[in-house]
């Protein structure tokens, strides 16, 4: 029987999430744009007027979480939200023009960040760290605890 060796993956976690978030949050200072307003302008590069219940959910952020980050993008003339044309209750969110320049400049950004997070790793052994995050999802549901 062999002894698993202890690796504290959950300080490591967090203290790795800590720090990257530190580093990011400083380049976002320079650009203007968070990581997490960096998240939504990618999803709707991807799909432009998504409804904002889909697209906190893409974020795992709650109603209150996305309705700041709408609010404080649509302030900073981000993105536009407009009512959808079937349901007046939802809202549906659109990039602007200043969004999608801000999204290029996020995309490049986003080449940074992963070049440093996967330097010295081969392409299997971040397979290997991707499907352990992914699996974060699944073996702690969002709203378990809520």
């Amino acid at each position: 029987m062999s002894l698993r060796r202890e690796h504290r993956l959950v300080f490591l976690l967090n203290v790795a999430q800590r720090r990257l978030q530190r580093w990011m949050a400083a380049r976002a200072q320079a650009s203007g744009v968070t990581a997490a307003q960096s998240g939504l302008l990618f999803i709707l590069g991807q799909r432009d007027g998504v409804l904002m219940g889909e697209a906190g959910a893409a974020l795992d952020l709650g109603p209150p979480g996305i309705s700041g980050l709408v609010d404080r993008m649509t302030a900073a003339s981000l993105i536009k939200r407009r009512a959808d044309p079937d349901d007046g209750r939802a809202w549906r969110l659109w990039l602007t023009p200043a969004g999608r320049a801000a999204m290029a400049q996020s995309k490049a950004g986003l080449t940074e960040v992963n070049a440093r997070l996967t330097d010295g790793f081969t392409d299997a052994e971040i397979d290997v760290v991707a499907r352990w995050l992914t699996t974060m999802q699944t073996k702690f549901p969002r709203g378990e605890d809520e």
